[in-house]
C-alpha cells in the first residue's frame, strides 16, 4: 500500500492550463477560473481508485504515446506495481504515435517490456476472442479531441463489443475533452456510419471518453445491443467549462492546442484536393492549393513524421493561416474554410475530389450539396439545428461532468 501512495503522491502534476473564452455557447457556460479548485487530476493518476480491481488479475492495455502518469508510461507504472499485463492495443497512428494517418500498422513486440503489442488499425479493428482468451480486465486510457471522425472512439466502441461478447471488464481510465465545451456540427445518419464515424452524434459532441462510453452502453450502439461491463474512474477538478491544454500530442498532426481546436473545421478537407497543412509545422492550422487566388500567406509540404507523402509535397502552396481568424478556445466549428477555399480554388481544380469520403465526415450528403450550391453559414448551421437539440437531450443521460 505503501508504494501505491507513494506513486499516488508522486504523480499530482500540472497537465492543463486555464483561459477566459471569448465567446460563449448557446447552451454551456463560459470557462470560469474561478471554480476550479486545483489542477485536473486524470483518471489515470488515481491509483488508489483502480490498483485494487487490478490485484491478481491478467490485464490489457489500449494505450498509446498519451498513456502517462506524470513522466512514467501506464504499462511502466503498473509493470512496476507487479500488476500482470499481458498484452497491449494500439489505436490508429500505432502505439508510439508515429503513423501516418489511415497508415496500416502491423503487430509488434516492445522491445522494452516484451509484451506483445496488438494493433487495431491493422488486420483487425476489434481484439479477438483469442487476444482476449486470458484477459480478466482491459484499461483503456487514451487521450482523444472529441471530434466524431477522430478514430479513438471507433477503437472504444470496437474494444467494449469485444469485452461484452467475451466476458471481460473495461476500465476506462477518463481524462479531459479538450473541445468538451461545445457541441456543434451535422450529426451523422446510421446510412453514413464508417470507421471515421461510427455514432449518430455531431461532429463535435461535448463528452470525454468516460461519458462517451456510457452513451455507447446506454444507447445500446454495440452489435445486437449488449452491454460491456464498464468502470469509468473519472478526472477530478473538471468540467466542461475547463480549458485543456493537451501535454502530450494524441496524434502526430496535431501538434497544438490551436491545431486541436481547429481540427473539427478543417479535417472536412481530407475529401477534398484542399491542403491542411499536412507536411509543414503547422498541420490543421493552415490550408492551401498551389493553384488557389494569391494569398499572403504560403507554404511548401515535405515528408515528415507522421506525413510521409503529404499533399502536394515539394509544392509552394497559396494557403490561409486559420490560427489569425479564430481566437481559442473555439465556441462553434469555423465553416469558413470550407467556404472560402472552394472561393479561392475558383474553378482551376476539382475541389471535392472523394465525394464518398466527404459525405462519412460530413455523415450526410446535404453538407457537400450546400458547400457546392454556395450555402451561407447561416443556412448550413440552421440544417442542423433540430438534429443538434434532440442529440443534447439524449447527451445529458451520461454525463459525468457538469
Amino acid at each position: 500500500m505503501l508504494c501505491i501512495t507513494l506513486l499516488f503522491l508522486n504523480t499530482l502534476i500540472s497537465s492543463c492550463t486555464f483561459g477566459s473564452p471569448k465567446s460563449l455557447s448557446d447552451t454551456l457556460k463560459p470557462i470560469d477560473t474561478s471554480s476550479v479548485k486545483s489542477t485536473v487530476l486524470l483518471g489515470n493518476v488515481q491509483t488508489e481508485k483502480y490498483l485494487p480491481l487490478l490485484e491478481g488479475k491478467n490485464i490489457a492495455i489500449v494505450g498509446n504515446q498519451t498513456s502517462m502518469i506524470g513522466n512514467t508510461h501506464l504499462i511502466d507504472s503498473l509493470l512496476n506495481l507487479g500488476i500482470k499485463i499481458k498484452v497491449v492495443f494500439a489505436p490508429e497512428h500505432g502505439f508510439r504515435g508515429q503513423a501516418d494517418n489511415g497508415e496500416h500498422i502491423s503487430n509488434e513486440t516492445d522491445k522494452k517490456t516484451g509484451l506483445k503489442i496488438i494493433s487495431l488499425y491493422g488486420n483487425n479493428s476489434k481484439p479477438t476472442p483469442e487476444h482476449l482468451k486470458d484477459i480478466d480486465l482491459v484499461i483503456y486510457d487514451i487521450q482523444d479531441v472529441g471530434v466524431r471522425f477522430y478514430t479513438y472512439i471507433s477503437t472504444l466502441h470496437y474494444v467494449m463489443e469485444a469485452c461484452a461478447e467475451n466476458n471481460k471488464k473495461l476500465l476506462v481510465l477518463d481524462r479531459p475533452n479538450p473541445n468538451g465545451h461545445y457541441i456543434d456540427g451535422p450529426v451523422l445518419k446510421k446510412e453514413f456510419s464508417s470507421f471515421v464515424g461510427m455514432h449518430s452524434v455531431p461532429v463535435v459532441y461535448g463528452m470525454t471518453v468516460g461519458e462517451y462510453a456510457k452513451m455507447i452502453n446506454g444507447e445500446k450502439w454495440l452489435k445486437n445491443g449488449i452491454q460491456c461491463d464498464l468502470t469509468v474512474i473519472s478526472c477530478q477538478n473538471y468540467t466542461h467549462n475547463t480549458f485543456y491544454s493537451v501535454p502530450i500530442a494524441p496524434s502526430p498532426n496535431l501538434k497544438t492546442d490551436a491545431s486541436i481546436a481547429l481540427y473539427a473545421s478543417l479535417c472536412f478537407f481530407e475529401g477534398t484536393t484542399i491542403s491542411m497543412g499536412r507536411g509543414t509545422d503547422r498541420p490543421f492550422e493552415i490550408y492551401g492549393h498551389p493553384k488557389f487566388d494569391s494569398t499572403d500567406f504560403n507554404f511548401t509540404p515535405t515528408p515528415r513524421i507522421g506525413s510521409k507523402t503529404p499533399p502536394f509535397m515539394n509544392q509552394f502552396c497559396y494557403g490561409v493561416d486559420c490560427k489569425k481568424d479564430n481566437s481559442f478556445p473555439m465556441y462553434s466549428i469555423d465553416l469558413r474554410p470550407l467556404i472560402n477555399a472552394k472561393k479561392l480554388l475558383n474553378n482551376r481544380d476539382q475541389f471535392i475530389n472523394s465525394p464518398s469520403f466527404f459525405n462519412k465526415l460530413a455523415g450526410n450528403t446535404v453538407l457537400k450539396q450546400q458547400i457546392e450550391n454556395n450555402a451561407t453559414e447561416e443556412e448550413i448551421r440552421n440544417s442542423w439545428k433540430s438534429d443538434l437539440d434532440a442529440f443534447k437531450v439524449v447527451r445529458l443521460k451520461y454525463l459525468i461532468y457538469e
